[in-house]
């Protein structure tokens, strides 16, 4: 992942089991995230959120390749320590597989970006108000300090002033068909999301234009 670009990744565990449920688990996740951010200050966190079987990040590098040194680490890492708490070493995969990801442009996309990971917890039922939700950057935002948190570096574009109640407001019936529909597309293909022009060059400079191009088999053409 070059720099110069923000960045979503996620992961879900196998089978969609609920290994974050515990509040331990969840802790011993946020700490060995916070270690990972330490090693490595140059990927810039700029947003993360912990649910019950999946985890979402967001990040602007200062440096090629950073990223994946990070989210190698974490996964391996909080694997390793899950297995030990819970002596269930060789039992499988904990995750679905490899982690996936997609470039997000340094506009009001990656406010949306932002605002639909914060907002995870909230669309789930989990909480009432996104910010009651312990497991996320929103819980502690840029400046506060916490033992064995993660540090969140600033984001290339501000969140504005009223963001914790931006968060919070439903999302529109716009947003919903649109903007949501092309953010979860591009969470499962991994094609850039950002306004058109700006998709297909990242597209063609990340070698990624496989993931524009529709799925299945092509129309077949009528006989002449």
């Amino acid at each position: 992942m070059p720099a110069g670009l923000a960045y979503h990744v996620l992961n879900r565990t196998n089978g969609r089991l609920p290994i974050f449920a515990a509040e331990r688990d969840a802790r011993r996740f946020v700490r060995t995230l916070a270690q990972a951010v330490e090693r490595t200050p140059e990927a810039g966190l700029v947003a993360w959120c912990l649910m019950p079987n999946h985890w979402h990040l967001v990040f602007y590098p200062g440096e090629d390749d950073v990223v994946q040194r990070l989210v190698h680490w974490l996964t391996l890492t909080q694997t390793q320590r899950h297995r030990a708490a819970h002596g269930s070493a060789g039992d499988g995969h904990l995750y679905q597989g490899r982690y996936r990801s997609f470039p997000i442009a340094t506009d009001d996309h990656l406010l949306t970006v932002l605002r639909y990971v914060e907002r995870n917890p909230l669309r789930a039922g989990l909480v009432g108000s996104a910010v009651d939700w312990p497991w996320s950057s929103l819980a502690r935002r840029p400046g506060s300090t916490g033992d064995d948190w993660p540090a969140i570096a600033p984001s290339p574009v501000p969140r504005p002033r009223d963001w914790l109640s931006f968060v919070d407001q439903p999302l529109t019936a716009a947003e919903e068909a649109d903007t949501l529909t092309r953010l979860r597309t591009a969470t499962q293909r991994g094609n850039p999301f950002g306004p058109a022009g700006w998709v297909r060059d990242v597209a063609e400079r990340l070698d990624l234009a496989a993931t524009l191009r529709p799925r299945g088999r092509p129309r077949r053409r009528p006989a002449s």
